[in-house]
């Protein structure tokens, strides 16, 4: 039986806190930095409310208090967050909204790594109040935790500082075991971006490519290779 709105998005809900609380950690020590750099704590605030990408807040940081330019901050975050273009197309290949726009630029917004995960994940299509679900959990917990981090940051103890500089690994360990226990494919998926990753971070030449260009091309290698090697049927889909 399809499920209603309010059942989707209470699952989606469900399956955003502990993507929530892993923001709130990651995003903590962005808070630090942002009022260590000499930025306001209202301004990091804003940042965090407006954008969801850690490491183009991050980059954005060093070009801000680096007295960059307004274009070389612009292309920097263009190329970073480019990866979530291919996420949210291919959500909207999931979505089901009865072609309602409003709908997929919404949904665009709230796309993250970790959200696309949970999202691309589920069978069937994807009703986009189970990503509003998610997004609720996920927004305010970026957010308070550059608060907290801004205000609170250089009070707490440097022991848990580290502890929560490693609760985002906890957070992606449990999004993608799982499913790559179920399905094969998917755990060679996993195995193979972790490979290439690993190629573009110690190789000599290929180490020196920004972060969010390695994401963009190990997506489009390993997820070509997939669907080259172990492509889904048009039954499957269905």
């Amino acid at each position: 039986m399809e499920k209603n709105n309010l059942t989707q998005y209470r699952e989606g809900l469900h399956d955003g806190i502990p993507i929530g609380l892993g923001y709130f950690a990651v995003s903590f020590t962005f808070g630090i930095a942002a009022v260590d750099g000499g930025m306001k704590v209202l301004n990091a605030v804003l940042i965090s409310a407006s954008n969801l990408t850690s490491a183009g807040q991050f980059a954005a940081l060093d070009i801000i208090f680096g007295d960059g330019s307004l274009l070389e901050l612009a292309l920097t975050q263009l190329i970073i967050n480019l990866r979530y273009c291919l996420m949210s197309f291919t959500l909207a290949q999931k979505i089901d909204d009865g072609g309602n726009i409003a709908h997929r630029f919404l949904v665009a917004f709230g796309v993250t790594d970790e959200i696309f995960g949970i999202s691309s994940s589920r069978s069937g299509s994807l009703s986009p109040y189970y990503s509003y679900g998610a997004m609720t959990c996920a927004i305010p917990g970026w957010t308070l935790g550059t608060l907290f981090g801004a205000v609170l940051g250089n009070i707490l103890p440097d022991s848990f500082m580290s502890a929560l500089s490693v609760a985002i690994y906890g957070m992606f360990l449990a999004i993608i075991i799982p499913p790559a226990r179920k399905d094969n494919t998917i755990a060679m998926v996993v195995l193979g971006a972790m490979g290439l990753s690993a190629l573009f971070r110690y190789a000599p030449l290929l180490s020196n490519i920004s972060s969010g260009m390695v994401i963009i091309i190990v997506t489009v290698l390993v997820a070509g290779a997939a669907a080259w090697l172990s492509p889904i049927s048009q039954e499957e889909e269905s």
